[in-house]
């Protein structure tokens, strides 16, 4: 289950770019020069984390492509935030995650079972909110948790289960929300009988991991598709039990934007995969390419463009 930060002030910013983008009245992107405009304008919007800008850039330059004028919103603080500009029409198009997404519109939603059984579920809950979700990718990322290379040899760690009997002298670091998500602390408990010696709330990504290397944490909570675990050769704990559910990458659509959009973006949706997503990320996030260009040249060499 993936975390997002919350932010006012990334709210306060989202509303004052999409009124300008409105008043401007040209259309253009942030990113990009936008397409020729006969198709009609879209917003495309996502998360401000790389995965996530590059497979939002997908989307644009597809729909650019195939004459949309597209405005670009690939810096949004959170799903708190972008979900009610979904609603209201403000943004048109975000890349989601399917488990991830039902536990913030129906929390109370079951979410073991496959992405073929959750995604109804979603499509759903999503309904009378306007919007819907297209085909799922095989792309999934979800939480992983990790520890370094000597810690797993020093406990034999293969599996997050291997972490009972050891974990009570251990320091977990994650978003500050784990304690309170049922795919972090409380889903350790009751699914794994796993509890920490202490909890040390971090910034999700390279201070984590800088947490991890220099021994100030001993277990921290990744993306399962993030770059750095492979870098700093980190193990990846194997979800044994299946705490994790079915976060597929999907395009997240408002309800009115039609076939020829859902087309366009189910192609994008076909071409991704959990190894390709991978070493995206990593030429991002490692590499420092801009997601604009990494977005193209995998969309060049799978023939969309």
């Amino acid at each position: 289950m993936r975390f997002f930060r919350k932010s006012a002030l990334g709210a306060i910013l989202l509303v004052l770019a999409l009124v300008a983008a409105a008043c401007g009245g040209s259309g253009e992107g942030d990113n990009g020069t936008g397409g020729d405009g006969s198709q009609g304008s879209i917003t495309v919007g996502s998360d401000a984390f790389p995965e996530a800008q590059v497979v939002g850039e997908m989307y644009a330059l597809v729909l650019e492509d195939a004459g949309f004028d597209v405005t670009r919103q690939l810096d949004i603080d959170s799903r708190e935030v972008r979900l009610p500009a979904m609603e209201s029409g403000e943004v048109d198009v975000a890349p989601e995650y399917v488990a991830s997404l039902l536990s913030v519109v129906d929390p109370e939603a079951d979410l073991s079972g496959s992405v073929d059984e959750i995604a109804p579920i979603l499509q759903d809950a999503l309904s009378e909110r306007g919007l819907e979700i297209l085909e799922p990718s095989d792309a999934v990322d979800t939480n992983a948790f990790v520890v370094t290379r000597e810690v797993a040899d020093e406990h034999d760690l293969s599996a997050v289960s291997d972490l009972e009997g050891v974990a009570g002298d251990m320091v977990l670091g994650a978003p500050a929300e784990c304690p309170d998500r049922p795919f972090c602390l409380p889903g350790l408990k009751e699914t794994y009988n796993v509890e920490f010696s202490d909890f040390r709330p971090l910034e999700y990504g390279a201070a984590t991991v800088q947490a991890l290397s220099s021994g100030a944490i001993d277990v921290a909570l990744l993306f399962s598709t993030d770059a750095l675990i492979e870098q700093e050769d980190l193990v990846l704990l194997e979800d044994d039990k299946g705490l994790q559910s079915a976060d597929n990458i999907v395009p997240l659509v408002n309800s009115d934007t039609g076939e020829d959009v859902a087309d366009l973006l189910n192609d994008v949706s076909a071409a991704l995969t959990t190894e390709n997503v991978t070493s995206l990320n990593a030429r991002v996030a490692i590499d420092a390419e801009d997601p604009a260009d990494v977005a193209r040249e995998f969309l060049e060499d799978e023939g969309l463009l």
